[in-house]
């Protein structure tokens, strides 16, 4: 019996191959790269690029919304592919979240210190805020949806806390695509009704994550 075990376990172990290094880190880049690509051509097709994008890309403004949600969703990103190992905590540094959040609440005070008050609601409100956190939230989408196929593959075990993660990860990807349309350019607008998309993907994976990515 001894020896039949033995024999078993080794021909269980006998086509194991070692897990290349940063495999997990691999699959969840490729799986945002992806999601992010199909986003894009969905901008392009249904919404449109902006006009004058080229133009827009020599000022600040678009740099200024790039880096705002280009951080969160690196760090988003880097939290979440933490958590598809199993019965890892939190990082510890997800207080890092709040540093672009500041930024961008500095950068929105100063906004409107030079603005007269008259103006405030119309730089706040813009012309698309009725639309912007429902568009990034549809674009979160297919990104959202390549993260969860590339978790399911891996052993999450906090599955609302990655869930939640990879919804701030699409959302804050999907807003970074969607600078190629918006044309709205105050930090007031994107610190509100950007993070409103962000953190409306961040709920829904929240909620979904139990669901979809139990073992």
């Amino acid at each position: 019996m001894t020896m039949d075990t033995g024999r078993l376990i080794d021909s269980l172990a006998e086509d194991l191959r070692p897990v290349p290094p940063r495999a997990v880190e691999r699959r969840m880049a490729l799986a945002l790269a992806a999601g992010m690509a199909v986003s894009a051509l969905v901008t392009a097709a249904g919404l449109g690029i902006r006009a004058d994008l080229l133009i827009a890309l020599q000022g600040h403004i678009i740099w200024m919304k790039a880096f705002y949600v280009g951080t969160l969703a690196v760090l988003a990103a880097c939290a979440s592919t933490r958590l598809a190992r199993p019965d890892l905590a939190l990082p510890g540094w997800l207080w890092l979240f709040c540093l672009p959040v500041l930024v961008l609440a500095a950068l929105a005070a100063s906004e409107l210190a030079h603005t007269p008050p008259q103006d405030w609601m119309a730089l706040w409100l813009g012309k698309s805020w009725k639309v912007c956190p429902f568009l990034v939230l549809g674009l979160s989408v297919p990104i959202f949806l390549a993260l969860l196929r590339a978790l399911g593959k891996l052993a999450p075990t906090r599955l609302r806390s990655t869930g939640a993660l990879a919804g701030i990860t699409a959302g804050a990807s999907a807003a970074l695509v969607y600078c190629l349309h918006c044309p709205e350019s105050s930090a007031s607008f994107v610190i509100t009704w950007y993070s409103a998309g962000i953190a409306l993907a961040g709920l829904i994976g929240a909620a979904l994550g139990p669901r979809l990515l139990r073992w």
